[in-house]
């Protein structure tokens, strides 16, 4: 104490200090309560991020989620994010935007939105392709939904532009555990569009190839052909045919235990009005 205070007890000292009341005190230690403001409340998301939202709740739950048992909570996923597509497709004509965009990107961009909040090990991995046929316009909007490098699931989707409107045309599910790339082929018929959708899948010692021979006549989208898990398989096409380059897998096991390199083969597809038919399959250089 100072020596104004010298020999004042602490109860004569206490009792001449000014009381406060409790709204007093509240004014002191809440003054935004004391002021009658309100908490300012969350502003409404937006359509996209209500999705985004949606999307990611249900991508959470997909961790703990083996794949043979996902199948509720990826087709909630793909219905939120197709049903948005649709609706975006219906007023978004093919065409560059103002800004020069192709409409490709611009679909792919609508999809990633959808996966925006998704966080790893979770993710969304829209592809996209926009080809001019018979007078209108065929829009691929595929993607990969994941949990880990083994868990994936792919959704294609097809939709036609023609006469300023759009339509989705078909929905198929590619090969589960790949990734998603596209590949065209020209179809024996004009009146019918082909594309290939492969994907590579970890393996044990080499990556897996499957492809998946897709046709659209004007009517249904419909798959053709397929092969799944070649062994170590590269692919391109080369005019009309499909050439698959791959290690037959017995083989390279055996070689490799005599520590000698084991042959490649190369197969060739011909484009027929069925599908894809094996032409030759050979063997070639390691």
């Amino acid at each position: 104490m100072t020596s104004s205070t010298q020999g004042i007890s602490r109860r004569a000292f206490l009792a001449g200090l000014p009381s406060f009341s409790a709204g007093t005190t509240l004014f002191l230690f809440s003054p935004a309560s004391a002021l009658g403001k309100k908490k300012k409340s969350r502003p409404p998301l937006q359509p996209s991020e209500e999705l985004a939202e949606h999307v990611e709740s249900l991508g959470r739950q997909l961790l703990s989620t083996p794949l043979d048992e996902s199948g509720p909570l990826t087709s909630q996923i793909q219905k939120l994010v197709m049903d948005h597509l649709e609706a975006w497709m219906a007023g978004h004509l093919p065409g560059s935007a103002p800004d020069g965009t192709p409409f490709d990107v611009r679909v792919r961009r609508e999809m990633e939105s959808a996966f925006s909040k998704l966080h790893y090990p979770v993710f969304g991995h829209p592809k996209v392709f926009s080809q001019p046929w018979n007078g209108g316009v065929l829009t691929g909007a595929g993607y990969t939904l994941g949990w880990s490098d083994y868990d994936r699931v792919n959704v294609i989707a097809l939709f036609e532009s023609r006469e300023g409107k759009t339509r989705l045309v078909g929905i198929h599910h590619f090969v589960p555990r790949t990734d998603l790339h596209y590949a065209f082929l020209p179809a024996p018929d004009p009146t019918s569009f082909r594309f290939l959708a492969y994907g590579i899948r970890l393996g044990k010692s080499q990556p897996r190839l499957s492809a998946v021979l897709y046709e659209y006549d004007g009517q249904s989208l419909k798959s053709l052909w397929e092969k799944r898990d070649i062994y170590d398989g590269k692919l391109e096409v080369d005019k009309d045919s499909l050439v698959v380059r791959y290690l037959n897998e017995d083989e390279y096991i055996r070689e490799l235990t005599y520590n000698r390199h084991p042959p490649r083969h190369m197969a060739v597809y011909k484009s027929t009005p069925q599908g894809l038919k094996l032409d030759s399959d050979t063997e070639i250089p390691f």
